[in-house]
């Protein structure tokens, strides 16, 4: 059996893969497939004739620069979409809120879609009735910051 393998390492390589792919599908953190296209330049190795301390060289530098360089540009795609897409709190960055009590930086409430929440101001103290746009989510905690004026001409 380890004859085998010492004469076929690309059925390791592809085990591997496989694995990586398995267990990413499960985590769904891009992490663990950019160690599968290290597999796969691994594999590839192995079929340009490498040796197998290449074929590990390989793995090591080509996971390595996935994880550096493909991974923070690809969860970057991931998490930007458009506003349609966007669902539960991220849906209400952006949207108006009306404040219901006096919002400090220490705390308040405002309105939001119908929905009263807790809320803090980003600066100053926001008065009831005035209306104010959501910039974050804290928790169960919405920062607000003044709506800026439209003149109307």
């Amino acid at each position: 059996m380890l004859d085998w393998l010492a004469e076929n390492w690309w059925a390791l390589w592809l085990t591997g893969f496989l694995a990586f792919a398995v267990v990413e599908m499960i985590t769904l953190d891009l992490f663990f497939i950019m160690l599968g296209g290290g597999a796969l330049a691994g594999l590839l190795a192995d079929f340009a004739g490498a040796d197998f301390w290449l074929q590990i060289v390989a793995f090591c530098v080509v996971s390595l620069l996935m994880i550096g360089f493909v991974r923070p540009v690809a969860l970057k795609h991931l998490h930007r979409g458009p506003a349609d897409q966007r669902s539960n709190i991220e849906r209400l960055i952006g949207e108006s809120a009306l404040v219901m009590e006096p919002v400090s930086e220490s705390g308040g409430l405002v309105k939001i879609g119908g929905d009263v929440w807790s809320a803090r101001s980003e600066t100053g103290v926001l008065a009831p009735g005035q209306h104010a746009v959501v910039s974050a989510i804290d928790g169960a905690t919405a920062v607000v910051a003044p709506q800026p004026e439209i003149s109307s001409q």
